[in-house]
């Protein structure tokens, strides 16, 4: 197997689907044969003039016993270096988790704002702009602008983004280009970028190149969309796709509130019978009453004769109580009596004592209650003086 870059030229397509060539430079030429298999594998178009890279196995073409080359693989030549960075670029982020399904965040169904991450001279601005005046014309759409190409595209789409990432209404952001070559395309395969989409608080939803284009930028977004104008199809429900919701939604409430007047009605035609015969239900109260009645009295006279028999001891007891009861009540109030009289004020004073007072009506029980010169009033067993304090001792002096 040997590696080849040179210049094509007169390549043509037979119709077997087989494609022949030269690779030539300015001092030689060799004829090649890239077969069907492989042809139908080349993520290019080749033309003339165009400087490729080939591997290819040296071989003879019999007929003509000339020496020709077997193409197994053909790219672009300048894309191999490329390629490769690529290929660990992305072995890379892997490895640190960056691609993993389980850390993507889903998208909002009904966003409140959309953000959009490109260039405003870039034709996939305006097919995404199309896309989303079509679909949700209700939804406001903030525009980030970005260089999409070039050596400090990777910093500002960086920069871009994290604008719309401080904006507390945008809730879905989209990160798009148009197709191109994978050098048109390398400014979303950069590492600062990667990170910069998996730290976003906001779903990011990347639509870069073609179907068949993959980016770094793809793998680390939370969906990646085939088109720019796929990613504005994915990035909220349609206007159109609400209104039927609704309109389904309204069907289901009218049939259910349907079926629920219908029971209703049903209910009520019910009713009315009833209320039709009302005798009928008269003699139902009627008999259920007399029924209840019945069971009533019986349990009635039941109690009462389980309760007069369990009354006739007690009332011996009563009996009794009610003989012994004054009697001790008679020998209370009697000792009650000489206690009361024993306590009587009157009592003390027939003895010789007094009870005094103040002029306020206030009885005074010590000297120490009294000023002299103060009126003060005695009572007696028989009535009572009105006095004037002249001096007083207490037993102290």
């Amino acid at each position: 197997m040997v590696t080849v870059q040179a210049e094509l030229s007169g390549f043509t397509r037979a119709s077997s689907g087989h494609c022949y060539f030269n690779l030539k430079d300015s001092g030689a030429q060799i004829r090649c044969a890239l077969f069907r298999r492989t042809a139908e594998q080349l993520n290019f178009v080749p033309r003339d003039g165009q400087l490729v890279q080939a591997q290819a196995r040296v071989a003879v073409y019999e007929p003509r016993g000339e020496m020709q080359l077997v193409v197994e693989a053909l790219r672009p030549a300048g894309l191999g270096q490329l390629h490769e960075a690529f290929l660990q670029l992305k072995a890379k982020l892997e490895l640190q988790g960056l691609f993993t399904q389980e850390r993507k965040r889903a998208i909002p169904m009904y966003p409140r704002a959309i953000g959009v991450v490109t260039s405003l001279a870039a034709a996939a601005l305006h097919d995404v702009l199309t896309a989303l005046k079509r679909r949700v014309p209700h939804i406001p759409v903030l525009i980030s602008p970005s260089p999409v190409q070039g050596a400090d595209a990777p910093q500002q789409l960086v920069r871009a983004l994290q604008a719309l990432s401080s904006r507390p209404d945008i809730e879905v952001i989209l990160l798009v280009r148009g197709g191109g070559s994978l050098e048109d395309l390398w400014a979303f395969n950069d590492e600062q970028l990667a990170h910069a989409i998996v730290n976003s608080p906001i779903p990011v939803i990347s639509g870069v190149g073609h179907e068949t284009d993959f980016t770094i930028a793809d793998f680390c977004a939370d969906l990646r969309a085939p088109t720019p104008t796929a990613a504005a199809e994915l990035c909220a429900v349609s206007r159109e796709t609400l209104w039927l919701d609704l309109q389904a939604t309204q069907s289901l409430l009218s049939s259910q509130l349907g079926q629920d007047m219908d029971g209703r009605e049903q209910r009520l035609d019910r009713l009315q019978a009833v209320l039709a015969r009302p005798s009928t239900w008269a003699n139902k109260q009627q008999h259920s009453v007399s029924m209840c009645s019945s069971r009533l009295a019986r349990a009635s006279q039941q109690m009462l004769s389980r309760q007069a028999m369990a009354l006739q001891p007690a009332g011996l007891r009563l009996q009794r109580a009610a003989l012994d009861t004054p009697k001790a009540h008679d020998l209370r109030l009697s000792r009650a009596a000489l206690l009361l009289r024993s306590l009587d004020p009157a009592l003390v004073l027939q003895r010789g004592y007094a009870w005094l007072e103040n002029s306020q009506g206030q009885a005074i029980a010590s000297v120490e209650e009294m000023q002299l010169g103060e009126q003060i009033q005695a009572r007696l067993a028989d009535g009572s003086a009105e006095m004037q304090v002249l001096a007083t001792r207490s037993h102290e002096q």
